[in-house]
């Protein structure tokens, strides 16, 4: 009974942990370390797959939320599977950001491809790949050389 006085539904509470979601996983989390790690736009998006390689390794690691709870919702109407899909574009964004910074000549799109490299890489880790974060950092480096983005 007290879910429902805090929320109308279901779908509104998956839709209330998907932004707190992206708010300590995204931003706090990915968005950050990445920065972090990395002084330019090229080193801050190979960064990312370093955060992944240690977050696949985690004992709990159960996937991405936004991915898991997307798939979960087939109609493409229906509110949680729009949230969802608004968390990864939200995410392509920062990755289109960092884009930007490496300098590439097209920032959406290698921030479209980029974003493949990550889901694909989330997929293959929850599949038992224990080599996914590498295998999209070294793609990601091919990625990056072929636009001329200088990497260190």
């Amino acid at each position: 009974m007290s879910l429902y006085r805090n929320f109308r539904s279901k779908d509104e509470l998956v839709i209330a942990f998907l932004a707190e979601r992206e708010e300590r996983w995204t931003k706090n989390w990915l968005q950050a370390e990445a920065q972090r790690r990395g002084a330019t736009g090229a080193e801050r998006l190979l960064a990312i797959f370093d955060v992944f390689g240690e977050w696949f390794a985690q004992a709990d690691f159960e996937g991405c939320s936004f991915i898991n709870v997307m798939l979960e919702f087939t109609d493409p109407d229906h509110p949680v599977r729009t949230a969802s899909a608004g968390h990864l574009a939200n995410i392509r964004g920062y990755v289109r950001e960092f884009a930007e910074q490496a300098g590439v000549e097209d920032p959406e799109a290698v921030a479209g491809q980029w974003h493949i490299l990550m889901k694909g890489s989330i997929v293959a880790a929850a599949e038992g790949d224990t080599k996914a974060a590498a295998r999209a950092h070294r793609l990601g480096e091919l990625l990056l050389a072929s636009e001329g983005a200088l990497v260190r």
